[in-house]
């Protein structure tokens, strides 16, 4: 059994910046945290890992300085690591890095069939969900999103069961390996170090390849060259400056209240109440 995490080392949420010019996120003097919705699927490899064996790989594309993300998940208990960065990386869309983590996917696959990939929903600093299910795409894999809970898995008849968080409720869906899974945040609780795993992450030799390594031929696919997205303004949201307003109503009954909301709304918004008449009508 052969489980790849990705991970992505994200500025703390609290703290990004973004460059005036390029619209890209500036890293260098921002604090450094694993994006914490990629630690749920980690645990989820990990207890896979404890209940069927294997092996965990953990991989992320990102500069140097993402070193210490994947120190952190071998000290949680994963088995490999392996860096992906390049400069010619830099500035990638989610179709550009999809593009770049399925091809290094590939590559770990020719040493160890790869029979799972598990990914956070989303990230904090892009939000876009997009990455996890583009690498399914890309390698021809069965897409599980939103997974609340994996039910069972059987190595025998290569089947996986899992609860998927919809709006109309929760599915059970089934499906073959290999498949990539996207957990839901909440899902488990993240492990404690082991003082051996510690020591171990910070004697392990980190595989580090560059786009050469991670099999990557086409430069237009990577990098900004192969980023479509494009970044038109970033700005701030600005604080609103009106006060809330204070509505009296002659009891507390709900019946008053309703009704003296909604006399407040007309008065203010007269198109609200032309179109509600309109609509009874």
């Amino acid at each position: 059994m052969h489980i790849v995490v990705c991970i992505k080392q994200v500025p703390d949420s609290a703290q990004i910046r973004v460059h005036p010019v390029t619209n890209t996120i500036m890293r260098q003097g921002v604090p450094a945290i694993v994006n914490p919705y990629d630690l749920f699927s980690l645990e989820e490899a990990l207890r896979l890992k404890d209940i069927h064996g294997g092996r965990v790989t953990v991989i992320t594309m990102g500069p140097p300085q993402a070193e210490a993300a994947l120190r952190k998940c071998i000290s949680f208990g994963a088995d490999e690591a392996i860096l992906v960065t390049d400069r010619a990386f830099a500035g990638a869309d989610t179709l550009a890095t999809s593009y770049a983590l399925a091809t290094a996917i590939a590559q770990i696959a020719k040493d160890q069939a790869v029979d799972m990939v598990f990914c956070g929903k989303q990230t904090i600093d892009g939000d876009t969900a997009q990455v996890g299910p583009g690498i399914a795409k890309r390698m021809d894999m069965q897409l599980l999103t939103y997974v609340s809970q994996v039910d069972s898995l059987d190595i025998t008849s290569r089947t996986v069961q899992v609860q998927r968080r919809a709006e109309g409720g929760v599915q059970v869906l089934t499906t073959r390996l290999p498949c990539l899974v996207t957990m839901l945040e909440g899902t488990n609780e993240m492990r404690f170090a082991t003082m051996d795993n510690m020591f171990r992450a910070a004697r392990y030799q980190l595989k580090v390849w560059d786009r050469v390594a991670a099999g990557i031929e086409d430069v237009s696919k990577i990098g900004l060259k192969g980023s479509p997205t494009v970044v038109s303004k970033v700005f701030a949201p600005q604080a609103k400056t009106q006060r809330a307003e204070i509505i009296d109503s002659e009891s507390g009954e709900p019946r008053d209240l309703a009704l003296t909301l909604i006399s407040k709304l007309f008065t203010q918004h007269p198109a609200m109440s032309e179109a509600v008449v309109k609509q009874s009508a």
